[in-house]
């Protein structure tokens, strides 16, 4: 037996899970599973099944469902019982919890409601991608999933362009090759890349080379599982001011305006509405 059962303070116990391998729990997380007096899930078929597996028993309890669409109404149920001295373990359908996941808002109502908040921490696919990815791990942003329509996403990456960190994303295998053209064409497909796949899982995969090469890579081709994007910083030298503005005012004495923003944008490789915005002030000016 792998687990041991404990007394548990009321409170909410966050329960970090596999993201893949059920092995890599926590003998921590198990005890938090098997002695909790109240279990909450983000899927209920897969907390269920990772218990049978680690042959933790429910002992007559129910695991509760909690997602996107349960509604509030499952937290103030849950937060009442920690109020009546109930211990609540919640877990997400892999990973940990509150990490693109429904567990936020029931860990907020535990903080308004003053109760005791701990975690029984287990794998991350962000922190397990940025130790495949050989990517610099000094500095990373996670954005999570972009938005589906292409002209939301594009703006979303042109926010992320310059930051000083490599950026993580989470993606779907139907949205990757439409995700990958649009990350080389905004942030630039020099920019060097890895696609994660099934990480922990059977067929395990780390794909590198610029945005460019995979973006090419997967536009023809079919792929399942669980994908982490990383990508590299803005390595490319930033232009000042100064010389954009030199740059636009030549452009624009040849081009109308939409065209020399568009000229500019391009060549310097930078969001073409800053371009507009100066455009805009230099004719004001």
């Amino acid at each position: 037996m792998n687990f041991q059962k404990v007394s548990l303070a009321a409170g909410l116990y966050f329960v970090g899970v596999p993201i893949g391998t059920a092995r890599d729990i926590t003998l921590r997380a198990l005890d938090v599973l098997a002695s909790a007096d109240v279990l909450a899930a983000e899927d209920t078929r897969s907390l269920r099944r990772l218990m049978e597996i680690h042959a933790v028993p429910l002992a007559g309890r129910q695991v509760i469902s909690l997602h996107d669409h349960t509604g509030g109404g499952t937290s103030t149920r849950l937060i009442e019982a920690i109020t009546a001295g109930a211990s609540v373990a919640y877990a997400s359908e892999a990973g940990m919890p509150l990490i693109a996941d429904p567990g936020f808002e029931l860990g907020r109502a535990a903080h308004a409601a003053e109760q005791m908040v701990t975690c029984a921490p287990g794998p991350s696919a962000v922190l397990t991608a940025l130790v495949l990815a050989g990517l610099p791990t000094d500095a990373f942003f996670f954005a999570g999933f972009m938005p589906n329509a292409k002209a939301a996403r594009r703006r979303g990456l042109e926010d992320l362009r310059d930051i000083p960190a490599t950026l993580v994303f989470y993606e779907s295998p139907k949205r990757l090759a439409a995700f990958l053209l649009d990350a080389a064409d905004v942030l630039g497909g020099e920019r060097q890349a890895s696609v994660c796949r099934e990480i922990t899982k059977k067929f395990e995969e780390t794909r590198k080379g610029t945005l460019s090469q995979l973006a090419s890579d997967y536009v023809d081709q079919k792929v399942k599982g669980e994908i982490v994007v990383l990508i590299d910083r803005n390595r490319s030298e930033k232009i000042t001011d100064s010389d954009l503005e030199l740059d636009l005012t030549k452009a624009l004495a040849a081009h109308s305006m939409r065209d020399a923003v568009d000229l500019v944008a391009k060549a310097h490789n930078i969001p073409r509405r800053q371009v507009y915005q100066m455009a805009l002030a230099l004719n004001e000016g």
